[in-house]
Parts: structure tokens; sequence; C-alpha cells
């Protein structure tokens, strides 16, 4: 598996008239590699992947792949909830020189296991990147059961890791305990980073670490041989783990960048961007966490 501990969940930066700011992109991007992160994400949930069309999709990949080089790892988010369209598009962005796929499991439709089994078996086989399953029950009402995920694995071996923002430490402790050697579990949410690492996860695909990028990078490095000391930067970096939930993901991270100077633009509808409240408390929490705004 070619990718590090620290990937963040990159957001998608606008222009004010909401068009997407692919400059912003890549000094976004080249931002995140320089401060811990392993690699980033591009077209995930933070990124708003829904809104984005076709052609906007691929470009943002293939702006943010030329930022990074190989600097860090672009994994690019292709899942939607029609499999012969995952596919498509899955083996469109492969050949863009993307380093992995990261496959949300779909959306609206509530697949039974089986058919989870098949569309995600199915997609991993039509590109030959490294796959990481991505299981968001809360967002997409669909939740992959231990045996399900491992009988994808052996069908598709190129399935190395799964992004887990299910909030499950029990499936969580028994994918790692049954898992091929060298499937990789990263926390889908921050604050489950540290609990995650104790039961056997690797990592963390991050939303904070557009702030604290080398902070999550020291917690995972140190987790195995000083637990104390990485248990203390979870508690420092608390506050900010929840304001940047205080509203729907990327609504108060996307506030959090514009007090950093950092490329962000609004947010585009449905999702409507932070109130005066939202934009208090991230502000708030960056002072909190140290860093200045």
């Amino acid at each position: 598996m070619p990718f590090g501990p620290l990937i963040t969940a990159m957001a998608t930066p606008l222009h004010p008239d909401r068009s997407l700011d692919l400059e912003g992109a890549q000094r976004l991007a080249r931002h995140l590699v320089a401060t811990g992160s392993d690699g980033v994400v591009v077209c995930g949930t933070t990124g708003e992947a829904p809104t984005l069309s076709h052609d906007e999709t691929l470009d943002l990949i293939r702006a943010v792949k030329e930022a990074v080089g190989d600097e860090g790892a672009v994994i690019a988010g292709t899942g939607k909830n029609d499999t012969a369209a995952t596919c498509e598009l899955t083996r469109e962005v492969s050949d863009l020189g993307v380093d992995g796929i990261l496959l949300v499991t779909p959306y609206y439709n509530k697949p039974s296991q089986r058919g989870l089994q098949q569309h995600l078996a199915t997609v991993a086989q039509s590109t030959p990147l490294p796959v990481i399953i991505y299981d968001i029950p809360g967002r997409t009402a669909c939740k992959v059961d231990r045996d399900t995920l491992l009988r994808v694995v052996d069908a598709a071996p190129n399935v190395q890791g799964l992004k887990d923002a299910a909030k499950d430490l029990d499936r969580a402790a028994a994918i790692a305990a049954s898992a091929p050697e060298g499937f990789r579990i990263w926390a889908g949410n921050d604050i489950d980073l540290l609990p995650l690492l104790a039961v056997g996860g690797f990592g963390v695909i991050s939303v904070a670490a557009h702030a604290v990028g080398e902070d999550l990078a020291q917690l995972i490095a140190r987790f195995p041989t000083d637990p104390a000391h990485a248990r203390a930067l979870h508690h420092r970096l608390l506050p900010l783990f929840g304001a940047l939930f205080a509203d729907t993901n990327p609504v108060p991270l996307k506030a959090a960048l514009h007090e950093l100077g950092l490329p962000a633009g609004p947010v585009r509808p449905p999702l409507a961007d932070a109130s005066e409240d939202v934009v208090a408390r991230v502000r708030e929490a960056l002072s909190q966490v140290g860093v200045p705004a």
C-alpha cells in the first residue's frame, strides 16, 4: 500500500461566484503536503464531490496531481450510486496519473449486503490502482458488514484499505483482526483517530489536517511508543474536532480556511455558508489549539 497514515480529505476551493478555483486548489494541495499530510483525497465528501460536474471533477484531479507531483499521494473519490457510472468515472480517473481511488458506498439506493459486495468488487476490478473503501453510513444509509468487506477484498485484492466513518469500534477491531496482511484502516473522523489506533487502525483521512497536520502526524507517530503523549495531543485538539463539525462538513472547514488565509471560497448549494455563530466557534477553536488566524 503506497499511502501513509495521514491523508487529508481536501476541500475544493471555489471563486466567489462558486466556479472552480483550480489555482487555489493547487496552492491548498501544496500547503497540505508541506504541513504533514502524506497525501490528499480529491473529490470526496469534504471536496463537495456531489456538486462537481464530470468535467470539473477531471479538471480538479488533473490540477491537484500536477501541483503535488511525487511529493504526496493523490487519491481520487469516484463513488456514485450507479455501478456503471462509477466504473466509467473510475476508469477515466485512473488514466490521469492518480495514485489510488476512494470508493464510497452507494448512497440513497440502500443495497443489500450482496448488492453492496457486487458493486464494490465490480468497481474495484475496473481499475489497476489501489482502492480504499469509504464507509460513512450517516451519509449513505448503507453500512459495510465485516464479512462483506472481506469478500470484496478476496474478489478484488487491490482493495487495500478502509476509510472507516461508521463509528463502530467493535467492527473496526474485527476487521483489523481478520483482514489480510497489509490491509489498512484509516479513521474517517478526526475524533475517532486515537481510539481507532488502539484497536488496530493505521491513520486518518482527515479534515482537521488542513489546520493541524503536523500535530496529527505527531499523534500518529508517537502513539505506539508514547500513548500518553498521543492522548494529550488528542485532548488539545478536541475543540477543533468539534468546531469543524458544528455544521455540515465542509461548511465550518471553509470558514476555518478563510480565517487561516488559505484558498476556500463559498460552499455550493444546497449547502449554505457558515453562520456567524459557526464562524465564531471555529475562530475560537483555532485559537484554543494554538493556530493563529
